[in-house]
């Protein structure tokens, strides 16, 4: 399609678009230079007859913003934006069998590269907003914990779960400065959460909020004596001695705050620092949450908000598993299935950003939909965020001029 003449009258008055499509736009944020550097890093395009990296890194994005379930919805999706698809860098729609091809063959890691890359950048231009709750330390906040995507056993067998399921786990440390991932790790769902804790990296100082899936004495050890905070739920049946009996705040939730030692023969040889024990009252269910941490200078209502704060974890996977296609698969290879799930991840990087310069007050899921119906709208993006439900602009539509012949 020509570009849009700014000099284009329109009989009502409207001004004619003059900007690129919504998915256009959003792409941008891939430089091509960059994008071609990770290409060649990972040697992807190796015997490639055509059928380009890019090609198949924008299928996969419209297969996540257009929420499209299927690779026939993806090429048919395409296909019927023939006449715009060369302003997104390609030339046509891909067929169903090349792009089932190069999700089985090319390698996932350089979508994964793509994730990491395009994530510093956002993180380094701050455009992703900053943490709800504030705290006053000065420490890095992360949130440690897995989600389980259950596949058919039948179609993913390489995938074997249980008896007659399969699934895959994304093992995930949140940063809470800007609730994305600081570490995302994909394994087998019969992977154990707790033995896969020691695969990411932490800083001296970095505080962890954890569930009870992740309880392990040793883990808290080496933790413990690398400089490592951790807040997490104590066993119930944990064997444990107090040593001190530490002053409760008036009016707060907490009920006990409590300097124990572990006194297990076991537990003691894996684990012989003190710790902390805090019973909090949860108002909203009812009930007691015993708290475990080495955090043994703050203050036991920061210690609950910490824990509280894990929350964040669960909301980022109900937002991934809610707004994107991680649910079925285009394809069944293990291959095709991290590249789904890396684009997903590259896709709700972008919704965030968009989420957090909106100022219409709309949620993440909000956005999501209305997005998937304007991916090819011609509208300036921050305008659409802004007023999502004004007229959009007119394309001009190509005419054929005639020659004056004398």
């Amino acid at each position: 399609m020509p570009e849009p003449s700014p000099d284009v009258p329109h009989k009502e008055g409207k001004t004619i678009v003059q900007v690129a499509s919504l998915f256009n736009q959003l792409l941008q944020h891939f430089p091509r230079t960059e994008f071609a550097a990770l290409v060649k890093k990972h040697d992807a395009e190796r015997a490639a007859k055509g059928f380009t990296c890019w090609t198949q890194f924008v299928s996969m994005l419209f297969c996540q913003l257009g929420r499209a379930d299927s690779l026939r919805e993806i090429c048919n999706g395409l296909g019927c934006c023939l006449g715009r698809l060369v302003h997104l860098g390609i030339a046509k729609a891909p067929r169903r069998s090349t792009l089932s091809y190069a999700n089985e063959h090319r390698p996932a890691a350089l979508f994964e590269d793509l994730f990491w890359t395009a994530l510093a950048r956002f993180r380094e231009q701050q455009g992703l907003g900053s943490r709800q709750h504030k705290f006053r330390f000065k420490n890095k906040l992360l949130s440690l914990d897995s989600t389980t995507i259950s596949l058919c056993l039948a179609l993913f067998p390489w995938a074997k779960f249980r008896r007659a399921k399969g699934g895959v786990k994304a093992h995930v440390l949140l940063d809470h400065d800007d609730y994305l991932p600081a570490y995302v790790l994909l394994t087998e769902a019969k992977r154990s959460d707790v033995k896969l804790a020691d695969s990411f990296a932490l800083n001296p100082g970095s505080i962890v909020a954890m569930d009870r899936g992740y309880n392990d004495y040793a883990l808290f050890g080496r933790w413990t004596m690398a400089g490592v905070f951790f807040v997490t739920r104590l066993k119930e049946n944990a064997a444990f001695e107090v040593v001190e009996e530490c002053e409760v705040p008036e009016k707060r939730n907490i009920l006990a705050d409590q300097i124990i030692r572990l006194t297990g023969a076991k537990a003691q040889a894996d684990c012989p620092c003190l710790l902390r024990r805090i019973v909090v009252w949860d108002a909203e269910n009812e009930r007691e949450i015993v708290l475990l941490t080495n955090l043994l200078e703050f203050g036991s209502t920061t210690i609950a908000a910490i824990y509280k704060e894990r929350w964040q974890i669960e909301l980022f996977f109900k937002a991934l598993k809610q707004n994107l296609t991680v649910k079925t698969f285009v394809g069944t290879s293990e291959n095709a299935l991290r590249i789904q799930i890396w684009t997903a991840l590259i896709a709700l990087l972008l919704l965030k950003w968009l989420h957090h310069l909106s100022k219409a007050n709309w949620s993440l899921s909000n956005l999501a939909s209305l997005l998937r119906l304007n991916l090819f709208t011609y509208r300036d993006l921050i305008k659409w965020l802004h007023e999502p439900m004004e007229t959009p602009p007119l394309v001009p539509v190509a005419e054929q001029l005639t020659l004056g012949l004398i």
